[in-house]
């Protein structure tokens, strides 16, 4: 099980409210934040988890926890006739439909307010599925991907991009340093939502990654379970197939 972090240590709202209502609250400043403080490098990681599912050549994808739609829009350059962006942030969903707009891929792209735990979607639904950013934010992990696995298509393929923490030296100390001082700074600097930040780094150094995190899919029923590290550690790209 992951640890529990949530984003407003006095708040009585569960995590899900919680992580619903702080991303509403950053969602115009995300994209922006996001780029400095990856140094611009997640692009690189996305292009990645595209390049993975474009191989399987699926038809639908759905991209869990598509915040503002990153990745949706990444995605369109498979063959993909279909692609639903899901999320539980309106906010954060409605800066993505602006930028789908903006590149006139309404038709293929669309944007649902939705829960990951609950999916709402029959069994075996699509091809492809994925989630970048996203599976650290759900509040019980295995319900979370056991509903993944569910509208999921025998011989699918599900690729998670998630922060992990690196194993050697000297990254796992300046990733240390970094995620404890720099980034809650950069945070509280350019974010009106100063918890934010430090619950997202907090989120990803207590969350399941590696083995770890392949053990939780192997559980729930995914075959063909990989991790591949990215950048010294500091994220990491799981794929997995349904039987």
């Amino acid at each position: 099980m992951a640890s529990k972090v949530t984003p407003y240590k006095d708040s009585n709202l569960n995590k899900k409210k919680q992580v619903t209502q702080m991303f509403d609250n950053i969602s115009k400043e995300y994209d922006g934040l996001n780029r400095v403080i990856s140094f611009g490098i997640d692009v690189k990681w996305r292009n990645k988890v595209v390049d993975i599912i474009a191989k399987a050549n699926p038809k639908t994808i759905l991209d869990i926890a598509t915040g503002t739609g990153d990745l949706a829009i990444s995605l369109a350059k498979t063959k993909a006739e279909k692609i639903i962006g899901l999320d539980i942030s309106d906010g954060m969903l409605e800066v993505g439909r602006k930028k789908i707009d903006t590149k006139n891929l309404q038709d293929r792209i669309s944007m649902v307010i939705g829960d990951s735990e609950n999916l709402p979607f029959d069994d075996n639904s699509f091809d492809a599925i994925t989630v970048a950013f996203g599976v650290r934010n759900f509040e019980t992990l295995e319900k979370g991907l056991a509903e993944i696995y569910r509208v999921l298509k025998p011989k699918g393929v599900f690729v998670i991009l998630e922060t992990s923490v690196p194993t050697k030296t000297p990254y796992k100390q300046g990733y240390g340093f970094y995620t404890k001082y720099i980034l809650p700074t950069i945070g509280k600097m350019f974010s009106k939502d100063q918890s934010a930040y430090s619950y997202l780094c907090e989120s990803a150094s207590v969350f399941p990654f590696g083995e770890a995190l392949n053990n939780i899919l192997r559980k729930i029923g995914f075959i063909n379970v990989e991790d591949k590290p990215q950048t010294f550690g500091v994220a990491t790209i799981y794929s997995a197939s349904k039987d």
